[in-house]
């Protein structure tokens, strides 16, 4: 069915306007009071580190189209110009609260918490310049390289999102009487401590400076030669947006690893300053970077607040954060039998962080380890600093078993990494595969091929998150194991249109993108929408990270229009409105930003009360659905539809962290008065704990039990 009636611009939000909003979601949490302290640093840290990859990522990209003359508008009908016009407006404000937020609530706070932080070397006291100064001979002037710009030297090359210290320089001409002011400029050492302990005035108490103002301070002693009229700090963000024409690149390892060097010298789109700069420093740098107006923010404070999460793992201050929660152990898992045992058994639903990640692991390293299995496949998308699974798969080829591995090299900001594993996985004897031209691989499945008794059997993990056991602790998402023949077929199907371009027939149970799974899920919501026409009870309910898809929204829009009932959770980017009369009227939408990170995607729909729920690894966004290799999976088993629709449940009772979408596009958080509060992930923590805890009871009372032991049978002699 064709959506056009739905279809039109003002049903639609900018897709950079509403990813704003959720930034301004995180900063929301930097500012609740009712967090512990160092809980409010960090989502500050976090708003920071947001503002980075979008500047560098998505800001960068509709420069690249306004230089190219690009004049189509977007689904909220804006032009590339009028899109940055209203980025910069609101990412300025965003940036002016995030500033107010530290300096007038959280310093403060964190005074009277006992820790002092002097974000301006004027304030140190003799002792502590004492300290700073002896701190900068021994460990920061061996480090620097200052680098001066004159007649003779060009102006240095600034890398991306390094911070610098710019200087005007004077040196006396006797010759000729009159002052020249040179410029100079020096990194801010990255290998160096950001923040740096310092002496306290106050007995207990813990005082920070940083490693800037220990520069700023001392930077005379760069260019003895020379006064230094000013010294301040400056940062730049560079277009950081790869782009690569893989039908023309004759290896994309080697054009990938190109195109990384050149991340470092992009276009420069932002810069940011001190806000009382001297002015002919900061007419210096405008020149130089070509960057002018809305692209330079005057930062009153510190420049890239990312450094707080340095300042959150201070030692000490164990009271003014979130106690650490440890993932409680799968209750499946908790017993002595083999994983394959338990497997075969029935499928096994994980739901992290609130479950440990290591039966995922320990997958792949019975895998490797076990002279019955033949083959290893699996998909990586990012994969942590120290993977035990990449050093399972390596080991599983060393020890003679056939292992394919998908490394996405076009992973954003993971490139470098994955190169790294890839080699190393090729070393090991790994096949690896390099993902489809054009697409990127972002599903997440491991396929384990068993030789066993009754012939060859298929174990397969499918997930919604990736192989990282880092984010896994950080990052809600849920997974399967299952042996069911018909996913292992698909899953087969799968790997064998990765490395050989073979497509199947049909698929049993799996839903995969680009080609198949836009038009299932349309098709699915045009289904509630014939049950709602037809009197029955129709309802959708869909948590995703991101929704901006036009022909999913217009399909939701015509559902509501229909009468079914849709409940969204999306934690980022929506770019659909509640509300309007006839259309969205039926459509709730809700966002949790919480401890942990939302990344889970799962899909129920009514079906004239035949359940079914789907869970993967995309979301209803165009990227997802028409240019990367996704897999969403069917949920059959009776048990685990039930867990996943407890907490579907959950997460839309929350009223703590639960941010509710207006009609006026404004995100509210819940009226609590009154009513019992539900912080869904808490709640998820204490669940998980408590099932691990009511298994090893009740395995611990089976020990206890006393069998008598049979009488020993004749033996003829």
């Amino acid at each position: 069915m064709k959506f056009k009636e739905f279809e039109k611009p003002e049903y639609f939000v900018n897709r950079e306007l509403s990813w704003i909003k959720f930034d301004d979601r995180v900063l929301s949490e930097a500012r609740d009071k009712s967090l512990p302290l160092f809980e409010r640093l960090k989502f500050l840290s976090i708003t920071s580190s947001n503002l980075d990859e979008f500047y560098m990522v998505r800001v960068a990209s509709l420069k690249d189209q306004v230089h190219a003359g690009y004049k189509k508008t977007d689904i909220a009908g804006m032009t590339s110009k009028e899109q940055l016009k209203a980025i910069s407006q609101q990412t300025h404000d965003l940036v002016h609260v995030q500033y107010s937020t530290l300096n007038r609530s959280l310093v403060p706070a964190l005074e009277k918490a006992g820790l002092h932080v002097i974000f301006e070397h004027e304030a140190f006291s003799e002792k502590q310049k004492e300290f700073v100064d002896q701190y900068f001979e021994d460990n920061v002037y061996p480090v620097l390289t200052p680098m001066a710009m004159d007649s003779s030297r060009p102006f240095p090359l600034i890398r991306n999102k390094t911070l610098n210290i710019g200087a005007l320089l004077s040196k006396k001409d006797t010759k000729k009487g009159k002052e020249e002011i040179d410029f100079a400029t020096v990194q801010v050492p990255s290998v160096l401590p950001r923040v740096v302990i310092i002496p306290s005035e106050k007995k207990g108490h813990t005082t920070v400076t940083l490693l800037e103002q220990i520069i700023e301070r001392n930077i005379d002693k760069l260019f003895l030669s020379y006064d230094v009229i000013c010294a301040h700090p400056y940062r730049i963000m560079r277009n950081a947006d790869l782009s690569i024409d893989e039908d023309e690149a004759e290896d994309l390892l080697v054009e990938i690893q190109k195109q990384l060097k050149k991340r470092q010298w992009g276009e420069v789109i932002r810069l940011e300053v001190e806000d009382k700069m001297d002015s002919r420093l900061l007419d210096i740098l405008k020149m130089e970077f070509q960057v002018h107006g809305d692209d330079i923010f005057f930062i009153n404070g510190p420049l890239d607040l990312t450094m707080l999460m340095k300042v959150y793992g201070i030692d000490g201050y164990d009271q003014f954060k979130e106690p650490k929660y440890k993932p409680a152990a799968v209750p499946a898992f908790q017993n002595d039998k083999d994983i394959f045992q338990v497997i075969r058994e029935g499928d096994v639903f994980l739901h992290h962080p609130y479950m440990s990640f290591d039966p995922v692991v320990n997958f792949v390293r019975q895998a490797a380890k076990d002279p019955d299995v033949l083959a290893i496949k699996q998909t990586l998308y990012r994969v942590s600093g120290n993977s035990p699974i990449i050093a399972a798969l390596a080991q599983a080829a060393e020890n003679g078993k056939q292992v394919s591995v998908l490394v996405e090299l076009k992973a954003r900001f993971d490139e470098e990494n994955n190169i790294v594993w890839a080699k190393m996985l090729e070393k090991a004897g790994c096949h690896v595969i390099y993902g489809l031209v054009g697409l990127k691989t972002h599903s997440k499945i491991t396929l384990v091929v068993r030789r066993e008794e009754n012939g060859i059997r298929r174990y397969v993990h499918l997930a919604t998150g990736n192989y990282n056991d880092s984010t896994a602790k950080l990052y809600t998402d849920c997974g399967i194991f299952t042996c069911d023949e018909r996913f292992g077929e698909d899953a087969t199907a799968v790997f064998n249109m990765l490395s050989g371009y073979s497509e199947p027939k049909r698929w049993n149970k799996l839903i995969v993108a680009p080609i198949w799974m836009k038009d299932r899920f349309v098709k699915m919501i045009e289904r509630e929408a014939e049950h709602a026409k037809n009197g029955e009870e129709a309802h959708i309910v869909a948590k995703m990270n991101s929704l901006c898809d036009p022909v999913i929204m217009a399909a939701l829009y015509y559902a509501s229009s229909c009468g079914v009932k849709v409940d969204l959770l999306v934690r980022g980017i929506c770019c659909l409105k509640v509300g309007i009369p006839g259309i969205s009227e039926n459509i709730h939408v809700r966002s949790i930003v919480g401890n942990f990170l939302e990344h889970s995607r799962i899909f129920y729909f009514k079906n004239g009360g035949s359940d079914e729920i789907y869970m993967g690894s995309a979301d209803w966004m165009p990227r997802n659905l028409d240019r990367r290799v996704e897999i969403v999976f069917p949920v059959e088993d009776e048990a685990i539809k039930e867990e996943i629709l407890h907490v579907l449940d959950l997460e839309f009772r929350d009223n703590v962290k639960a941010h509710i979408l207006q009609p006026d596009g404004a995100y509210e958080k819940s009226d609590k008065r009154g009513k019992v509060l539900v912080n869904s992930q808490m709640e998820f923590c204490r669940e998980a704990t408590e099932h691990a805890k009511a298994v090893k009871k009740e395995k611990k009372e089976k020990k206890r039990v006393f069998v008598p032991a049979e009488p020993a049978e004749d033996v003829e002699g």
